[in-house]
């Protein structure tokens, strides 16, 4: 079983890296045209050249050590997404239902 380890992990960064380019947005792709990488990662997956191309140099970094990148399309304080459960606003608004849901009950008069 063991001796199929190397396959599958080439087999996986292989498609990790061809789902990644199909859904890098074309304003991110550096280098060459989005198809024209599809290409390369299609016919250099096997020796690994292609995937490791891409990922190292077909798109653009998306990190820095102090957090997440800023976006492009609003500012650089642009609302993140919260969990439910550190989102204030959401509990607010489960306070605000349980407190109906307790007026309408009859069980509670």
């Amino acid at each position: 079983m063991l001796r199929y380890l190397p396959f599958l992990l080439v087999l996986a960064l292989w498609i990790y890296a061809f789902v990644d380019c199909l859904n890098t947005p074309d304003d991110e792709v550096r280098h060459l045209p989005k198809a024209a990488w599809l290409i390369v990662i299609l016919l250099f997956g096997e020796v690994l050249v292609g995937p490791v191309a891409w990922l190292l140099t077909g798109r653009v970094r998306q990190g820095y050590a102090d957090g997440p990148a800023p976006s492009r399309r609003g500012d650089a304080t642009a609302a993140r997404w919260v969990a439910p459960d550190d989102n204030p606003e959401f509990l607010k608004s489960l306070d605000e239902r349980d407190t109906l849901d307790k007026d309408d009950d009859p069980r509670h008069d």
